[in-house]
């Protein structure tokens, strides 16, 4: 499905830094990084949008940057290399 070495590599930073019993939480190796898909998470009290990847095996978003206007959009599309129409809207 899809593969993002980038978030995978961040994740595993961020799960060594909190706790280091989960040192293996991500593994880039896990075959639960092909359940990730991007998503753009949308508030429905303030319209917030959050930028993120979905686990669709859990549930759980993985929230990577907000975005206040279509340049902060085009940013993450650009940095982890996907498509808009890629994109999963979550509300």
């Amino acid at each position: 499905m899809f593969f993002y070495k980038k978030l995978i590599n961040k994740l595993n930073n961020s799960a060594k830094a909190v706790n280091t019993r989960h040192d293996d939480a991500y593994n880039a190796n896990d075959a639960s990084q092909n359940a990730l898909r991007p998503c753009i998470h949308i508030s429905i009290c303030t319209g917030e949008k959050v930028a993120g990847f979905k686990n669709t095996s859990t549930g759980k978003f993985h929230d990577i940057m907000l975005i206040r206007n279509d340049k902060d959009l085009k940013q993450f599309l650009k940095e982890y290399h996907i498509k808009e129409e890629d994109l999963m809207k979550d509300w």
